[in-house]
């Protein structure tokens, strides 16, 4: 799994007057999903994070080549990932460099204003890669996709495991996520979590 620059300070959750809105497009052809129910997922996560007023997140399924070419040029990495988060007002970073600058753009909004949402992020997402690491993962293709959901959206907001700490403290809270929204009970036996070091830009 692929986050993001880990060099952040304290993430934004509330917006102005209004609600919170995901907005998913699924733009590949390998992989039936049922959008809107990956929708509530990441909808559910966020309110369980704290995030309230008006503030958007949008979610992406895209296509193995376009997965491939994105985390080369954001991440500057070879080959395609299962998951990229590009957070946006909610995570300030600290750095000039990476997805969260680049995805921001001169036509973003300032932050700041009243009258605009918060624009929470990106999360883009590749099913096909989802299906494929599933058996060795998190055991099926509906809770890989559930815990890649829960992953980026988790990104966006300012976790990270670019140490022992914060990766135990992620994965912590990734399945109290799944149990209360995805599964509604214990994990299932065989589920496991398994965030590679080099998974965060640093």
């Amino acid at each position: 799994m692929v986050g993001f620059l880990s060099r952040q300070r304290r993430p934004r959750r509330v917006g102005g007057d209004g609600s919170v809105r995901v907005f998913c497009a699924d733009e590949q052809s390998e992989v039936d999903l049922e959008v809107e129910r990956w929708q509530k997922l990441a909808s559910d996560v966020l309110a369980a994070e704290g995030v309230r007023g008006a503030a958007e997140l949008s979610i992406l399924f895209v296509d193995e080549a376009t997965i491939t070419e994105m985390n080369k040029v954001h991440m500057g990495k070879v080959g395609p990932t299962d998951v990229l988060a590009f957070p946006i007002d909610a995570v300030i970073i600290d750095e000039s460099a990476g997805p969260g600058r680049v995805s921001r753009g001169p036509d973003r909004p300032d932050p700041d204003a009243d009258d605009h949402p918060l624009l929470l992020g990106d999360v883009v997402l590749c099913p096909a890669v989802a299906v494929r690491q599933a058996p060795t993962h998190a055991g099926t293709t509906d809770d890989e996709i559930a815990l890649l959901v829960t992953h980026g959206v988790l990104h966006v907001l300012g976790y990270d495991h670019a140490d022992d700490d914060q990766r135990i403290a992620m994965q912590r809270r990734e399945t109290v996520l799944l149990e209360e929204f995805h599964w509604r009970r214990p994990a299932p036996s065989g589920f496991r979590i398994d965030h590679p070091e080099d998974g965060a830009v640093t």
